[in-house]
């Protein structure tokens, strides 16, 4: 064998060059998808906080109530919206008696 048929050529080691860059350029794009959808890490986060938040519950109460807690975590989780309205009203009314109790405080 002649040194030319053992030997990868520059065209051959351009390709394998080429299909190590596509795989890591497809690598760095998932991880970059993934960073990116904020909506799927939300929810992963608010999963994750809501299985501890169950787990810590379920070590200092009954099974029955444990099992309550959970079902209602699990339907704030389907149906967030009434939840971050409620918070959001709760919200406003605060704000609006600071509002009053410093605007009485400034009249007296």
């Amino acid at each position: 064998m002649t040194e030319r048929e053992t030997a990868p050529t520059d065209a051959e080691r351009a390709r394998a060059d080429r299909d190590v860059t596509r795989e890591e350029l497809a690598e760095t794009i998932d991880a970059l998808g993934h960073k990116l959808d904020v909506r799927t890490r939300a929810s992963e986060r608010v999963d994750a906080t809501i299985e501890q938040a169950t787990a810590g519950v379920e070590d200092k109460i009954s099974a029955p109530a444990a099992r309550k807690f959970r079902s209602g975590a699990e339907a704030v989780r389907d149906n967030p919206l009434p939840i971050f309205g409620a918070v959001l009203g709760g919200l406003l009314v605060i704000r609006l008696l600071v509002r009053r109790r410093s605007r009485a405080r400034t009249d007296s």
